[in-house]
């Protein structure tokens, strides 16, 4: 089991720690949410119904959602805009957030952020994602309609799939 658990871990953290990320903007705690959803992996029975990787996505979304509705994103939220401080454990993340599509991206608000994410970053399909965020397909089309439309002025020339939708 704990062989198991190590490979999925491999397999599995940089991609959920990506995701956690982007929810939400603080590594620290992307990186609890990612422990804890390994913690509720073991704690659940997994049944091979989907794929795992489906399975610890839809984990880590919610571990996410819960995490922004906390009273400790509150106060990080609070203590970050009087003070900004950068660690070396930071600086791969914030590659990523420097560039110009890591950063309009994370601009948005939260209801488009998800389904562009999911989207482009997870290749999940429209379906999928109205599933996973508990959404009707054409409200998922429709917030990712209105995310790429505010994501073109920003990002003119820089994504190309903007360019194709």
């Amino acid at each position: 089991m704990q062989r198991e658990l190590e490979e999925m871990m491999t397999q599995h953290s940089a991609h959920l720690l990506r995701l956690a990320y982007f929810y939400t903007k603080n590594i620290h705690a992307a990186e609890d949410i990612v422990q804890d959803v390994f913690i509720k992996m073991l704690s659940t029975p997994y049944e091979e119904r989907g794929h795992l990787r489906s399975f610890l996505t839809r984990l880590t979304v919610n571990k996410s959602k819960d995490y922004l509705k906390s009273w400790a994103y509150r106060k990080w939220q609070f203590e970050s805009k009087w003070r900004m401080t950068v660690t070396d454990r930071d600086h791969i993340i914030q590659q990523e957030e420097r560039s110009a599509i890591g950063a309009a991206v994370l601009s948005l608000p939260l209801k488009y952020r998800e389904p562009i994410l999911l989207y482009y970053y997870e290749e999940m399909p429209v379906l999928e994602i109205a599933e996973l965020l508990g959404l009707s397909d054409n409200t998922v089309k429709t917030r990712l309609r209105r995310a790429r439309e505010q994501l073109k002025p920003k990002l003119a020339g820089q994504w190309e799939v903007l360019g194709d939708e």
